[in-house]
């Protein structure tokens, strides 16, 4: 989340996951093999519990795509927002490049603690989506590949708190319990194309 962060071989995958370690080449090329399903855009959603990696396996995977990507800390309307972020992502996003128009969505300040600037993003050939929500179920019928990235509880608290510092610490059990929520109802990690554990080597 904006004040949260500071900004901070694969063949196709089997029936159920692949088990692998992260290589964002890899999965770029994983990418490139599957058809788009939003509109001419391929879409990544890199999902995963907060301190899981996702930002940091983003930001390489659309770097090795030349591919921009939207946060959905960008989307959450603040700390209770899971839900209203992937309301927008497929409004703004997803449903948009689905009819072959350009996405245009709206920045949330948390500093502020409202929505504010427009960003567009025309008819990309890839895109790339980091952030809990990206999977939901109703996204997946426009995602070309749908990444899950799994880290332990301890783990993740600590990744999440040295990016965030004390401005997420007060939050952390809270967010945590819309995240159960939503991945008891999403179920994503089941229908994840593949499976990245970030237990080791860096991770954001």
């Amino acid at each position: 989340m904006d004040e949260r962060r500071g900004r901070r071989p694969y063949a196709a995958a089997p029936p159920g996951p692949a088990r692998v370690t992260p290589d964002a080449a890899a999965v770029a090329r994983w990418l490139r093999a599957r058809p788009a399903h939003a509109g001419g855009t391929r879409v990544l959603a890199v999902e995963g519990r907060s301190g899981a990696g996702k930002s940091t396996l983003a930001v390489a995977v659309a770097a090795a795509l030349t591919a921009p990507v939207v946060r959905m800390d960008d989307l959450y309307d603040g700390w209770d927002g899971l839900q209203a972020g992937v309301n927008a992502l497929m409004e703004w996003v997803l449903r948009p490049l689905g009819l072959g128009r350009p996405a245009r969505w709206r920045r949330y300040d948390w500093a502020r603690g409202e929505y504010a600037e427009w960003h567009e993003i025309a008819e990309p050939d890839t895109l790339v989506i980091e952030g809990v929500g990206c999977g939901a179920r109703e996204a997946g019928p426009y995602l070309t590949g749908l990444v899950w990235l799994e880290a332990g509880e301890q783990v993740r608290r600590a990744r999440a708190l040295a990016r965030d510092g004390e401005t997420y610490a007060p939050h952390w059990r809270r967010w945590a319990e819309q995240e159960e929520r939503y991945y008891a109802h999403h179920d994503v990690r089941s229908r994840a194309g593949l499976v990245i554990v970030t237990d080791s080597g860096d991770a954001g």
